[in-house]
């Protein structure tokens, strides 16, 4: 499944994100690609919100993972691999561990940690068009499997 939409703001990509939130099960892997600047926190944000999330939400540069747990005992892993010089380094956060049918992963720069990654339910790919952004998603049909 494929689809494309235009995001006048952030409020728009929060939406997405909420919207997406409301349709992606647990044990989901989710890509998020993108310039600096897209707007993939953004959209992070919109989805932990949408799944009852009421704290803060950073973005993992420095950290490369933050964890988010749920009241439903989900945990959100928000992963930012931006400053990855490795892909190696992913088994030293302890990756594996992060993949489960309890948890949700999203992942800022996926290409950084390439043969490391399991293949994604998701890919949102967001692109700046001037003052808006753009965003195409492309699901999986395993993800219809996992719901």
């Amino acid at each position: 499944m494929e689809w494309s939409e235009g995001l006048v703001d952030a409020a728009a990509t929060e939406a997405l994100g909420a919207r997406l939130a409301r349709t992606v099960p647990a044990g989901s892997v989710i890509f998020l690609q993108g310039d600096l600047g897209a707007g993939k926190t953004t959209l992070v944000r919109g989805f932990l919100r949408a799944r009852g999330y009421r704290g803060a939400v950073k973005s993992p540069t420095y950290t490369l993972v933050e964890p988010y747990p749920l009241d439903d005992g989900i945990t959100v892993h928000h992963l930012d691999l931006y400053r990855l010089g490795d892909p190696e380094e992913l088994e030293w956060i302890g990756l594996r561990d992060l993949f489960s049918e309890d948890s949700i992963c999203l992942i800022e720069w996926p290409e950084r940690g390439a043969g490391s990654l399991p293949q994604p339910d998701m890919v949102v790919r967001l692109e700046i068009e001037g003052n808006s952004r753009r965003a195409s998603i492309t699901a999986s049909p395993a993800l219809q499997n996992k719901a």
